[in-house]
């Protein structure tokens, strides 16, 4: 069986390159190859910064349709999976960037919910269209999206089955970077070069911090951001830091 991920290395930065033509669309298998190869990625020190990009016109088009109109529970338990990518990456302990390089629809743009920086090409489109199929963004979506853009925002978006040009999505929140076209390559490894030199333990740290601490009663979220701050004035990069502001020179992280 051909392997639809291609994992590509360029310093501290691995990228996974989705490449299912003709849309790069999902189903169980490609879901199985991101459930073997993420928690590597997510788990080695060498890796400074995830970038996750497809090809061609498409980012993700979202769910395969051949596979989704079988309609019983045991394939929709399968393609439920693509849920567990995202919180892999939710749960990376280093920056994770989705290379929107085209469309990015239905779970192209739930996978995209999860990352920590979206950046999306000039002439792309993304959006939930789920709803022209009788269905509601079920992977992620509906719950991701409430908690970027609010609930009324995020109902009407996935109710109308909006699909959003770069510069609508990038005045809505729902990207924080339109790169043209031409410079799409360039400004992607740009942005992942710029993450992977920064603290990645403590943007680690910081990740858990904020999504455990989510949703609970303040003294509880605190307690959790206690116990990160414990974990990170242990790091190298910490004592770094510090050390670098005394000594009035850049500091030099190594994500440890």
């Amino acid at each position: 069986m051909k392997n639809h991920l291609d994992v590509r290395r360029d310093g501290g930065t691995a990228t996974i390159v989705i490449d299912r033509p003709p849309a790069n669309a999902v189903d169980p298998a490609l879901i199985d190859e991101f459930l073997e190869v993420l928690p590597g990625l997510a788990g080695d020190a060498a890796v400074r910064c995830l970038v996750i990009r497809g090809t061609g016109r498409f980012f993700v088009a979202g769910a395969d349709i051949a596979v989704m109109r079988d309609l019983s529970e045991a394939n929709h338990v399968r393609m439920r999976r693509w849920v567990e990518v995202q919180r892999l990456l939710e749960l990376a302990p280093k920056p994770v960037v989705a290379a929107m390089n085209g469309h990015a629809l239905g779970g192209g743009a739930e996978l995209s919910l999860a990352c920590d920086l979206r950046i999306l090409a000039a002439s792309a489109t993304i959006g939930f269209p789920e709803m022209s199929l009788g269905l509601f963004p079920g992977a992620g979506g509906s719950q991701r999206l409430p908690r970027l853009l609010g609930p009324h925002r995020a109902k009407r978006l996935m109710i109308d089955g909006a699909r959003l040009s770069a510069a609508e999505a990038l005045d809505l929140g729902l990207v924080d970077v339109v790169a043209a076209d031409e410079d799409f390559d360039r400004v992607v490894a740009e942005h992942a070069a710029s993450l992977g030199a920064r603290p990645t333990a403590a943007i680690g740290l910081l990740k858990r911090a904020v999504d455990a601490g989510s949703g609970l009663p303040v003294e509880e979220a605190l307690e959790v951001e206690w116990k990160a701050v414990m974990e990170l004035i242990a790091t190298a990069d910490a004592a770094e830091g510090l050390q670098a502001f005394l000594d009035e020179r850049p500091p030099r992280f190594t994500g440890r």
